[in-house]
């Protein structure tokens, strides 16, 4: 098997090359809104909540440093997340950066509880 530190650096990569080709796809420069780094913190979170479920109710667990640490991890950065609204409430965006963060919180947690009940759902 491989080890389990490998198995995290190769799931980190496949999830930052994800995040940044999804990141690429949402970017619209004349926005002035971090919509890439929003919808990748709230598609990981749905994916989170599916996974998480998935790898417990098959015991799977094993499969969660590659998955959920590597895959995840790399996917959804909450630095990116918060520097994004950083750079917003400095440029004086502060309306935008606080419905950044409120959008950014309350839809990842939104998601991740839709994907574990989806799952339970599916799994039932």
């Amino acid at each position: 098997m491989i080890p389990t530190v490998l198995q995290v650096a190769f799931g980190g990569a496949i999830g930052t090359a994800a995040r940044y080709g999804m990141g690429v796809a949402w970017f619209r420069p004349s926005a002035g809104f971090p919509v890439g780094v929003l919808a990748v913190n709230v598609a990981g979170s749905f994916l989170m909540g599916l996974i998480v479920v998935y790898l417990g109710q098959k015991m799977l667990s094993h499969f969660n440093p590659f998955l959920m640490t590597g895959v995840l991890g790399g996917f959804t950065t909450f630095s990116a997340f918060s520097l994004e609204a950083y750079t917003l409430f400095e440029r004086g965006a502060v309306g935008h950066a606080a419905t950044y963060v409120a959008l950014s919180v309350i839809l990842s947690i939104t998601a991740l509880v839709a994907g574990i009940f989806i799952m339970r759902g599916l799994l039932a």
